[in-house]
This record gives structure tokens, C-alpha cells and sequence, in this order.
């Protein structure tokens, strides 16, 4: 697909992926319309670390996905909508789930119903691996039944049925990615390995503190992610309501991870395992493990970093961070 000049709106476009997917869209030629959480501080998340020249090229919005009237403005004259602003915070969906329907279900409808009104040419809907809960079957392929082991994933649940029915119902052109567990610079420090990295890092901690080691992970770094998105959105229209992984076909367990992240960091560290850590009973999801044969077969997309190289390059961005961090060690309570 030829990007130069297409009109394109990223939502969520200030966390994680988001900032990866706008830096990548804007590398390509996009016009793109970047929205961002509105909050008091003049900060627009992680589109504020891209580079200048990047910055200038796209238009940096304010709102809130659960603006019905505000989604459908931003969305007019847009050809293509990725829409990746969801809560996404496991352990906080237990305490509040409502506001993950509020923001996770209705957000993602008023985003369909905008891009329906505006006739976009292509709706790129995310969800997430955890909709699968804990693995039936491994590899997981997108005919995997769909488990509701958290709020969180029963949102997602939500979002993702609400993304086929418009797809069935008023023919939008909605194709769903399902990235497994995603991992990069950026990337929050309640994430695991965004904890393990910084507490292998962080002078003032003397152990890695973390809840369950056993559970499997296809990690995926971001920038792999990014292109599984863009490359969807390249998709015919053949493949309109279709929901394609996005993973490496390769899970590892979190205990693994650690000591790949000990090796690179040269931490000798203890390991704590911590009951507090835990997810509650029956909400755990111990296997994740992609078959993303259905995307790589549609678009050729596959991931191109492997494992260590992505930690490694973790690593070096947590490095130059740590100096700007808040000075607390709150974030291993």
C-alpha cells in the first residue's frame, strides 16, 4: 500500500504501540491525525519523545473515545482509522470494570459509527491475545473460543464483536489485529518486561520482585507489531470483517524471559516471587502462543526481531531513561 498522502487517524496514538504505529505511518508518507487522552498537563503522552521532524508532520489531537460527537469530527475525511485507545491494564480492571465497558466497548462503537458516517476506506480495530484466555489448543489460531478471564478481556471481548457486527451489518471495512504480548521502548512499567528490566536496572532495588514465573508469552517487539498493523490495513476488501494474529509462533515462560534479561543486563539480582503479584484464581492465563499463519499468508507480514535482540534493545532505551524516572521505587509495590 502506498501511504504518501492518505488521510489516516490513530487513536491511542500517545501509548505505546500507538506512538510506534504514528512514527511508522509517518515514515511512510501518511497524513496522520493523532489523538491523545486529554489531560491537564499540555502532554501528549508518548508522541511527545518522537522526534521534531516527526512531531511536525502530523496533527496532534485532544479527546476522549468516549466523546461520541468529538470521534465523529476528527474522523471526517479520514481513509483509513486505526483504532488502538482501549484500557489496557489487567490488575486495574478488577477494581473498576465498568469504566473499561465505558471506554473498551463504547469507545470502540463510537469509533465504528464515526467511521461508518464518514465512509473511511479501511477500519483497523485492535484487540488483544488475552480474549483467548488460557489455551484450548496450541498454537492458538483465530478460530481459538473466546474466554472472558478478566474485565479486561471481557471488554475486549465486547469491542472486538462489536468491530464484526458492523463489519455484518452495514458492510464496514473492518479488519481486526490481534497482537499477542508486545514488548519495547515505551512501554509501561507495570508490564512484565518492563518491571523486570527496570528492577534488573534500578540501582535502588536489590531483588526482581514478580508474581508468577510459569506462564507461557509469544513476545512480540513493538516495531513488529506496527507492521503487522499497517500491513493489515493493506488488505482487500475480501478480508473485511476478518481478524488476523499477529505473534511469533514462539512462547517462552516468564522465568525464561528473566534470565535472558539478567544475561543481557549482567544482573545478579535475586528473584522474589510474590503472592500480591498473583492474578486472582481462575483469572490467570498460563499459555499464550500464536499461529499467525492467516496474516502472513494475506500480507506476508512476519516478525523480523527476534526475542533477545528486542530485549536488548529494551534494555539500552531503559538505560537512558533511568536518570528521568521518578525517584520512588513505588512501581514493585
Amino acid at each position: 500500500m502506498n501511504w504518501t498522502g492518505i488521510p489516516t487517524l490513530v487513536t491511542g496514538a500517545d501509548g505505546f504501540i500507538g506512538s510506534h504505529l504514528v512514527s511508522a505511518l509517518v515514515r511512510a508518507g501518511a497524513e496522520v491525525t493523532a489523538l491523545a487522552l486529554y489531560n491537564s498537563f499540555d502532554s501528549h503522552g508518548w508522541l511527545d519523545d518522537l522526534a521534531p521532524d516527526q512531531r511536525a508532520a502530523i496533527r496532534l489531537v485532544r479527546g476522549d473515545v468516549r466523546d461520541g460527537d468529538q470521534m465523529r469530527e476528527i474522523t471526517r475525511g479520514q481513509q483509513v482509522v486505526f483504532h488502538l485507545a482501549a484500557l489496557i491494564a489487567i490488575p486495574f480492571s478488577y477494581a473498576a470494570p465498568s469504566t473499561y465497558a465505558q471506554t473498551n466497548v463504547q469507545g470502540t462503537i463510537n469509533l465504528l459509527s464515526a467511521a461508518r458516517q464518514a465512509e473511511v476506506g479501511r477500519f483497523i480495530h485492535t484487540s488483544t491475545s488475552e480474549v483467548y484466555g488460557t489455551a484450548r489448543f496450541t498454537p492458538i489460531s483465530e478460530d481459538h473460543p473466546l474466554q472472558g478471564q478478566s474485565p479486561y478481556s471481557a471488554s475486549k471481548i465486547g469491542a472486538d464483536m462489536m468491530a464484526e457486527a458492523f463489519a455484518r451489518s452495514f458492510d464496514l471495512p473492518v479488519v481486526t489485529v490481534r497482537p499477542f504480548n508486545t514488548f519495547g521502548p515505551r512501554q509501561s512499567e507495570r508490564a512484565v518486561i518492563s518491571t523486570v528490566i527496570r528492577q534488573a536496572l534500578d540501582p535502588a532495588v536489590e531483588s526482581i520482585r514478580i508474581g508468577d514465573v510459569t506462564p507461557t508469552r509469544d513476545f512480540n517487539y513493538v516495531e513488529d507489531t506496527a507492521a503487522a498493523f499497517i500491513a493489515a490495513a493493506g488488505l482487500g476488501p475480501e478480508h473485511n470483517g476478518e481478524t488476523f494474529n499477529a505473534g511469533s509462533g514462539i512462547a517462552v515462560s516468564v522465568a525464561e524471559m528473566i534470565e535472558l534479561v539478567r544475561r543481557i543486563t549482567g544482573c545478579a539480582k535475586p528473584l522474589i516471587t510474590e503472592d500480591s503479584r498473583l492474578r486472582p484464581p481462575n483469572s490467570e492465563v498460563f499459555t499464550l502462543l500464536a499461529d499467525a499463519g492467516r496474516l502472513t499468508a494475506a500480507s506476508g507480514w512476519r516478525p523480523l526481531v527476534p526475542l533477545a535482540e528486542g530485549l536488548a534493545r529494551t534494555v539500552a532505551w531503559w538505560r537512558g531513561r533511568l536518570g528521568s524516572l521518578r525517584p520512588d521505587n513505588s512501581y514493585v509495590v
